[in-house]
Order: C-alpha cells, then sequence, then structure tokens
C-alpha cells in the first residue's frame, strides 16, 4: 500500500513524545477536545482510522466503547495491539481513503493527525461519512495550518524530515469545506512545546477564553444527516 511506510520508524519515538511533561499536557489537552467532540458512550461501535500507536485511541475504549483501529503501517498498528492489550480494541491494516468496512457499520468515526497524510483528504473524510451510521459523529482532527507549529513542520520538510516532506496541512475554514455537511472546529495547544508546562497552561487558558481559531491541534466534527 502506498505510504504504507512512513510510519514504520515512528513507533517508539511517538509514544516517547507524549511521555515528556509537555507531551503529557499536549496529550491532555488534545484528548479532552476529541472527547468532547466525539462524546463516545459505552457500548458504542467506533472506528479510529490512522490510529497511529493507540495513544488517543485507549481514551475512547476507556469510555466503554468498542473501537476498531486501522492502520496504514504495520509496525504502528502493532504498537496499538501491544499498547490496548486486553481491551475492546481490534487491528485492522488498510487506507482510509478506502476502508475495507460496509456502509453505515459504526456509531461514530474518529481520525487523529492522519488526514494531513492523506492524497484526497476529501475522498478519506466521505469514506468515514460512508461508514458511519445516521446521526452519528465524525471527528477528523489535525495540525492547524494558522499555528505557528506548522512553519516548523515545513521547515523541517524542507529539509528533508520525511514526515513533513509531504504533509499538507490545513486551516479551520479549509476543514470545513471537506464536507458538504456543516460542522463545527474547535482548536487547542496555544503554547510552543518549548514553553514551561505552567506557562503553557497560562496560554491555554487565555487561548480558550478568547475563543481563538489558532491552535495548533484543531479538531473537526460533523454529525451524518
Amino acid at each position: 500500500m502506498e505510504g504504507s511506510k512512513t510510519f514504520d520508524a515512528w513507533p517508539e519515538r511517538y509514544d516517547q513524545w507524549f511521555e515528556t511533561p509537555i507531551g503529557k499536557l499536549i496529550k491532555a489537552y488534545e484528548t479532552e477536545l476529541i472527547l468532547d467532540l466525539l462524546r463516545p458512550v459505552r457500548g458504542e461501535q467506533i472506528l479510529d482510522a490512522g490510529c497511529g500507536t493507540g495513544v488517543f485511541t485507549g481514551d475512547v475504549v476507556l469510555a466503554g466503547a468498542t473501537v476498531v483501529g486501522l492502520e496504514l503501517s504495520f509496525p504502528m498498528l502493532v504498537r496499538a495491539g501491544e499498547n490496548l492489550s486486553g481491551s475492546p480494541f481490534f487491528m485492522i491494516q488498510g487506507d482510509m481513503s478506502n476502508l475495507p468496512f460496509a456502509d453505515q457499520v459504526f456509531d461514530k468515526s474518529v481520525s487523529v493527525t492522519a488526514i494531513e497524510f492523506i492524497k484526497d483528504p476529501r475522498a478519506a473524510v466521505n469514506e468515514l461519512f460512508r461508514v458511519t451510521r445516521r446521526g452519528g459523529r465524525i471527528v477528523v482532527a489535525t495540525l492547524n495550518s494558522l499555528s505557528p507549529w506548522v512553519e516548523r513542520r515545513r521547515r523541517s520538510g524542507e529539509e528533508g524530515h520525511s514526515l513533513f516532506r509531504e504533509a499538507v496541512f490545513r486551516s479551520p475554514e479549509e476543514m470545513r469545506h471537506l464536507s458538504e455537511v456543516t460542522g463545527i472546529q474547535k482548536t487547542a495547544i496555544h503554547f510552543e512545546k518549548e514553553d514551561d508546562p505552567g506557562k503553557a497552561r497560562e496560554m491555554e487558558s487565555k487561548g480558550r477564553s478568547h475563543g481563538l481559531d489558532t491552535g495548533a491541534f484543531l479538531a473537526c466534527c460533523w454529525q451524518k444527516p
């Protein structure tokens, strides 16, 4: 599968980042936003498309849902299985642009920081809608192009960083137009990764109170008609 090796070398480094003090804080804020929009409840069947190592999947499972994790990178998928061993989590290797599921089989669908690596993001969002039942929520999160975080990612890509060489980052307005269904957009992470965690908390609180749309983590939520 095209692009399947992009993340193959990253499982350990990806998990380690979220174990750093600032990484833990970022994960907490990002998870809070995802759960606020997705609203998983006990007994639901939820798709996590581009689940990576299961960093965010675990919190959906803890809410009582059964999760199917789809991931293009086999090493990332193996790590997700290890991280979520013993939980109602089922793995499948596949491409979120062509989901190997029948129509309307999931109560809800979520995808976190995978859409920026998809050549046809609108087709991928359409696929999430297709496999989600009517009335279900579809949540897609990405790195916000309005955030200063993106400029660093772009420079890294220009310098040859394997992850960001072909990544496409989008604004809230651009994400909004990935579906004809009207949705909502929210952002989190209004601080830099070099900031002291204490200062970061203050900056996050200020960013939220002002309703800024420039947070590094952009999440969009649609409800299937």
